[in-house]
């Protein structure tokens, strides 16, 4: 970890295994320019919470956008990571934080994105279609969903029997839980020079 590093917090609704692979992440070194300081679900019920909990992270349930606001400018947040976060910001949000909050998306953008596309129903789109690669995109959050400019992707191949479960955990594994840590890395580096004057 580098001294003052930007500070980071991850927005959640669900199980949080993008934000396990960030805590990973901190751990090994690999993000050491950011340190993860808050996690917010709009789900009380997230197990994300939990793996915050774990690790020493403070977790807060809250629905209110204003709430949010409230939290990220108490803690000093400068970098907003969305790891698997459902609700859509409000344009007033968004224009708060410009190039500071990234969202990690399950395909290549801009294929399969865009409003109501996520989670699994991303990847029965990809089966659908008959799409031979798939993907993970990291991009910056604008007013557009997944419409901000990409930071990062990363392909994965589809094989000839997937399913939408399997398919989803190659590109778990094999893109988000790489791509979301290394751009966090590139973003929070940003920060800290920035701040620094260089």
């Amino acid at each position: 970890m580098l001294k003052d590093p930007a500070r980071i917090a991850v927005m959640v609704s669900g199980g949080g295994t993008n934000l396990q692979a960030l805590i990973d992440a901190e751990k090994k070194g690999v993000l050491r320019s950011g340190l993860i300081e808050l996690v917010i679900s709009d789900n009380p019920e997230a197990y994300a919470m939990e793996r915050a909990r774990e690790n020493g992270i403070e977790a807060v349930f809250t629905k209110d956008e204003n709430e949010m606001i409230s939290l990220l400018e108490d803690h000093g947040i400068e970098l907003v990571v969305l790891a698997g976060f459902l609700k859509i910001l409000s344009p007033d949000f968004i224009r708060r934080y410009p190039e500071r909050i990234i969202n990690i998306h399950p395909s290549l953008i801009p294929s399969f994105c865009g409003k109501g596309a996520y989670g699994l129903h991303v990847h029965e789109k990809a089966l659908a279609y008959g799409v031979k690669v798939t993907g993970a995109t990291v991009h910056f959050v604008n007013e557009i969903p997944d419409g901000g400019r990409i930071i990062a992707q990363k392909a994965v191949a589809v094989e000839e029997n997937d399913t939408p479960e399997t398919l989803q955990r190659r590109v778990m594994e094999q893109a988000e839980w790489k791509l979301l840590p290394a751009a966090c890395e590139k973003v929070s580096a940003k920060i800290r020079r920035e701040r620094m004057g260089k």
